[in-house]
């Protein structure tokens, strides 16, 4: 494991060498970084840690995005999801996968307290439509590890929810 500075990334570069593999699941939220944090962390970290791990010997790369990235949406948390699919993408890996989980269900440490009650409104939800707008972290991390064990259909694959329920069951 290596400890990072995203605001000094250039100088970690080392960290990013002789992988073959990538998995980014870096992300935040508008509510604790602010509109102008958000889209730094969630849309310039992701593309730069993916240029490094890309010039670092990276061949294929797992980024978690979400449903409905839309780089064209007017809202911002699903344009700078679309955006970072588009500019990771860009960088030319062999293989690039990426996820668009729904609701991702677990257990938060800090209080999120809207998100808690959309979690338990979707957990009975998920009771009647299991792959429709909820998943587990724990499916979702199976489905990452998984799409690395099989054969990739095409340089760029996207996965959306009730696909990552199939993978991480699998």
């Amino acid at each position: 494991q290596a400890v990072v500075d995203f605001e000094r990334l250039g100088e970690h570069a080392a960290a990013f060498q002789g992988h073959d593999v990538g998995f980014c699941c870096l992300g935040t939220t508008r509510a604790k970084a602010g509109a102008d944090g958000f889209v730094r962390v969630d849309r310039d970290y992701v593309a730069q840690v993916a240029e490094l791990a890309q010039a670092g010997g990276c061949k294929h790369f797992v980024l978690q995005s979400s449903q409905g990235a839309n780089r064209h949406s007017r809202f911002l948390y699903l344009r700078v999801k679309g955006e970072v699919e588009k500019l990771v993408q860009a960088v030319g890996f062999d293989r690039c996968t990426i996820l668009r989980p729904a609701v991702l269900l677990c257990k938060r440490q800090e209080s999120r307290p809207m998100e808690w009650m959309a979690q338990q409104f979707l957990s009975i939800v998920a009771r009647v439509f299991p792959t429709a707008y909820s998943v587990p972290v724990e499916t979702v991390a199976r489905a990452m590890v998984a799409t690395v064990l099989q054969p990739g259909e095409g340089k760029v694959e996207v996965l959306e929810n009730e696909a990552i329920h199939k993978l991480g069951k699998a």
